[in-house]
């Protein structure tokens, strides 16, 4: 299944009625990483009034957890979990630390704070979509290496890992429900000239500028 998670760790802030909200996203492979940096973030803010959070993470039926943190119950943490619902963000860790500013913003106010310091955050983390991905490890004569590297470039396909010894050799990625016909396109394209090594499915990220990120979730985790 399909999955959007941040690609990297971002802190913004914001201020309310000179409250400082402090937004951390922060991506996770589980709840021990969760649990992990949001001890570090806890420690990096001990000064602050207040560090609430929430996080969501697994694919299919995630576990969600989420924390007040001594602000009045149901202002903070749920509304961060909201937010992160709302956007459809997995396997992500929100942290909103507040350094209180001696005005009280009320529950009401307190809720639209949280949730925009974790809407902010969220909008301004680059994000990688994630797929359950092959690697195809090609490998061809030079004579069909022009026309395979101009027919996957008009597929939008891209080639990693080239190299060039007696045969060229390079990799291509494709979603796993994808192989078999990718595998067969090959073999047409090359009137059956080329090799082709599938690697074990694991999960891959396309970040914004179309690069590949892997690692973005543990083989055999769902």
């Amino acid at each position: 299944m399909k999955f959007t998670t941040p690609q990297l760790e971002i802190t913004v802030e914001t201020t309310e009625k000179k409250s400082r909200f402090i937004t951390t996203v922060v991506p996770i492979l589980g709840v021990d990483d969760a649990e992990q940096s949001l001890a570090v973030i806890r420690e990096q803010h001990k000064g602050a009034n207040h560090n609430c959070f929430a996080y969501r993470v697994g694919l299919g039926v995630p576990i969600e957890r989420f924390s007040d943190d001594g602000e009045p119950s149901g202002t903070a943490g749920r509304p961060i979990l909201e937010v992160i619902r709302r956007q459809q963000i997995d396997n992500v860790l929100v942290v909103v630390t507040r350094y209180f500013g001696g005005i009280l913003l009320g529950a009401n106010g307190l809720v639209r704070a949280y949730a925009d310091g974790a809407s902010q955050g969220l909008s301004a983390a680059p994000m990688l979509i994630c797929d359950l991905m092959c690697t195809l490890h090609v490998t061809c004569d030079y004579g069909i290496y022009g026309k395979l590297e101009y027919t996957l470039g008009q597929q939008g396909i891209v080639m990693y890992d080239k190299t060039f010894t007696d045969v060229v050799a390079f990799d291509i990625v494709v979603p796993e429900a994808d192989v078999e016909a990718q595998v067969a396109a090959l073999s047409e394209w090359t009137n059956g000239q080329v090799n082709v090594d599938v690697l074990p499915a694991e999960y891959m990220g396309i970040a914004q500028d179309g690069s590949l990120v892997r690692g973005v979730w543990p083989s055999g985790n769902s």
